[in-house]
């Protein structure tokens, strides 16, 4: 008997892309269903947004959470009408709501608007330009602390996300983060500055973890029937775990996913499906475990070798 176990990864923002998850919907009329609904839900150009962009547009913070939720969703059907479940379920940030409404925890329209309302406020938790991230690369977690100690004299920075191996996003007030790449060279390693609205994952988006939880206090949360793990602590929601406390610091704190891998191995995942746009996701996993398999759904293409591949090991 195949002991094999599968986890669903749904991805955070940045993966956005025009024309996203188009190909499924037009192909498959359960997607197609899922994306009127979903637009009906949110009262939002979602579709053109998705097909048509413009770029500036669907980057925009208010913008690229509930579309890149949408086009997870969309993803995720495709793959439940074709029998293709998961054990275990985790997203990098906004993809975390993915796998809570996978997980069965929220309803797709309770999961929309949470995500519509959390995308607004993150968008407009700072004056633009009063904050920003940077990926840093190369860097051993001994070096990744001296650079937070030594670029924190300028001001706010903190680790935002600790995604694998040598790849850790910071976030925190401009300067700091701008010293925080040139110490990052210093050390030997690598700072990119990310194309980001604000510091999301730090302490300066405190207010706006506090007004998203005026929101998500009066949600009705249902108990999970699938693991679905927490970005917060890395591993999974327990019964007795505040799901909005920990979704209201989830804002503010930082997304633990190298953590939460090592946990999916350590449980016996050895198939990792990436449900939704981008590869992101697959590349932590690559850099954490060598010899996972690794899939992905986002087109038809995609789709086909996944159902294939799954099937063939069962």
């Amino acid at each position: 008997m195949n002991s094999s176990k599968t986890a669903f990864l749904f991805p955070g923002q940045g993966v956005q892309t025009i024309g996203m998850a188009k190909e499924l919907c037009d192909n498959i009329p359960e997607c197609k269903e899922i994306l009127d609904r979903s637009e009906e839900i949110l009262n939002m150009p979602i579709k053109k947004m998705m097909f048509e962009g413009p770029e500036e547009i669907l980057t925009a913070t208010e913008n690229a959470q509930p579309t890149i939720l949408v086009a997870s969703l969309i993803a995720l059907k495709a793959l439940e009408i074709n029998g293709i479940e998961a054990d275990y379920a985790a997203g990098l940030s906004l993809g975390e709501y993915a796998a809570l409404i996978y997980g069965g925890a929220l309803s797709l329209e309770e999961g929309l608007l949470l995500i519509k309302e959390r995308g607004r406020i993150m968008g407009s938790a700072l004056p633009e330009g009063l904050g920003k991230m940077a990926a840093v690369l190369k860097l051993n977690d001994e070096k990744i602390q001296e650079l937070l100690t030594r670029a924190g004299e300028f001001g706010i920075v903190e680790g935002a996300n600790y995604n694998c191996p040598g790849q850790v996003v910071i976030s925190g007030e401009n300067k700091a983060i701008d010293e925080a790449v040139k110490i990052a060279k210093e050390l030997g390693g690598l700072g990119i500055s990310l194309k980001v609205s604000g510091p999301f994952h730090s302490s300066l988006l405190e207010p706006a973890s506090e007004e998203f939880f005026n929101t998500i206090k009066n949600v009705d949360i249902k108990e999970l029937n699938k693991v679905v793990y927490s970005n917060v602590k890395g591993l999974p929601y327990e019964k007795e775990d505040d799901v909005k406390e920990l979704l209201k610091r989830h804002i503010r704190t930082s997304v633990l996913f190298e953590k939460t891998i090592n946990h999916m191995i350590d449980s016996g995942v050895d198939t990792f499906i990436e449900v939704g746009p981008g590869k992101a996701l697959r590349g932590f996993v690559k850099k954490i475990n060598k010899s996972a398999s690794l899939l992905n759904v986002e087109d038809m293409d995609s789709l086909k070798n996944t159902i294939d591949k799954i099937k063939s090991n069962l």
